[in-house]
């Protein structure tokens, strides 16, 4: 192969490895949301996700690792940040995720996941790690796509509107209705799908920062399902002590748990580690949007789920919100690198 074909291989294979993540992801959700409907626990789902990933994770992690030398030091440092990344990344993110998919409808969450940029613009001010130039274009487009991810949420959570019929494939997987109706349910949908943007967006600056003293994706990825799986298992036995819950049988939820265990937490969540380290946390949130297309399409077509006017706006104010707060950063970047480049010569 010739340089220029290696050089597009190279830039293309993060964007592909992320499109796969998305739509694995959002199949995913379906599989969660399928699981709940059956009337398995979500607090039991995450423990038995995570346990289904830190058993699939492990021997990957030495099978891959294997070959690195010299191999980075195990410090308490790195035992602590991965037990911080099992906790923001597994089993708080994957609770409240799951608990706001219940309330309210993979269409909706998968919406509202849109607003991880912005939430994490939002985070790095407060601990200084962003800094805005309210003078300069870039600044005050961080600014409007952060009111617009806002915005976008708010619209979604109080304004319904017409429902807006897809064509339809005479296919539901469940009777009835997923979507709740009952607004006080969908607002505490939403507040608590915001907090697993938090936990998230959180997750993806500590997870980098560990990426950077422990650079080994898969390893790394390991040791988060090890943690995320001994405090989901505790959440999960203080929240419900009816053993017969954790029964499983040849059903949905033993589907559920392993694919979304083996492939969500596992496999896909490696190769956003890989990402998040080599193009940072920004770019692993902006292909956010694709998980969205999906669960929309699949939600409406074949899960029965309704698709309000509302849902519809509010998806496509948040997704500008968030290229707005890309487009800044973006910009920003080149800025500084034009700087950089000045100050050294070159130009």
């Amino acid at each position: 192969m010739t340089a220029k074909v290696l050089n597009i291989i190279k830039i293309l294979q993060p964007v592909v490895i992320m499109v796969v993540v998305q739509i694995s992801l959002a199949g995913v959700n379906i599989l969660s949301k399928l699981a709940s409907i059956d009337g398995m626990s979500s607090s039991i789902l995450v423990a038995y996700r995570l346990l289904f990933a830190a058993a699939s994770t492990v021997p990957l992690a030495f099978y891959m690792d294997r070959t690195i030398k010299p191999r980075p030091m195990l410090t308490w440092t790195v035992i602590g940040q991965a037990f911080l990344c099992g906790l923001l990344g597994g089993s708080l993110l994957l609770n409240m995720y799951m608990q706001s998919l219940v309330l309210t409808s993979v269409t909706f969450v998968a919406a509202m996941s849109n607003l991880l940029p912005v939430i994490t613009f939002i985070l790095a001010i407060c601990f200084r790690l962003e800094k805005v130039l309210l003078t300069k274009a870039p600044g005050s487009m961080k600014i409007v796509g952060t009111i617009l991810g806002i915005g976008g949420a708010m619209l979604m959570t109080f304004y319904k509107g017409i429902e807006i019929k897809l064509w339809s494939t005479n296919i539901q997987l469940y009777a009835h209705e997923s979507t709740s109706t009952n607004k006080q349910d969908r607002v505490l949908g939403t507040l608590i799908a915001l907090g697993s943007c938090l936990s998230f967006a959180t997750w993806l600056i500590v997870q980098a920062k560990l990426s950077k003293i422990y650079p080994n994706p898969y390893s790394t990825t390991a040791m988060m399902n090890v943690m995320g799986s001994l405090q989901a298992i505790l959440f999960a036995l203080f929240a419900d002590h009816d053993w017969q819950h954790w029964k499983l049988g040849w059903d949905i939820r033993l589907v559920t748990v392993s694919v979304s265990g083996m492939i969500g937490s596992g496999l896909m969540v490696a190769l956003m580690a890989w990402c998040n380290r080599t193009k940072g946390p920004l770019f692993v949130s902006i292909f956010s949007p694709v998980c969205l297309v999906v669960v929309t399409l699949v939600g409406t077509l074949i899960l029965g789920d309704k698709l309000y006017l509302g849902s519809v706006l509010g998806s496509i104010v948040i997704v500008l919100g968030l290229y707005a707060v890309v487009w800044a950063k973006s910009k920003e970047k080149e800025s500084i690198q034009c700087i950089e480049e000045k100050e050294q010569g070159i130009v």
